[in-house]
């Protein structure tokens, strides 16, 4: 199948604000608006149904070096903490 793109008359972007540089087209799930100025590009399902959202998780969330609670001056600090598991203990 071919996609035919085509420009929407009068059409504003909305990321760039340029009138008559939005162009769409359309596959068998879904109609796309692409702006050939600044690379906007949107879509929407034909069936009118929303996209699943993706769950914000702490992997898929925002990502930040710092502890959550901690101060930058906390995060400049190191503490060093050893663990003992026993196994080289020689009173039993």
């Amino acid at each position: 199948m071919s996609v035919v793109k085509r420009f929407i008359a009068g059409a504003v972007c909305p990321r760039c604000a340029q009138m008559d540089s939005v162009r769409m087209y359309r596959d068998e799930e879904r109609e796309y608006r692409e702006c050939v100025k600044c690379g906007f590009e949107d879509s929407l399902r034909l069936d009118g149904r929303p996209d699943p959202e993706e769950l914000e998780t702490r992997v898929s969330g925002e990502r930040s070096d710092k502890a959550p609670g901690s101060s930058d001056d906390e995060r400049d600090q190191v503490q060093v903490i050893n663990f003992d598991s026993g196994l080289n203990r020689r009173d039993h």
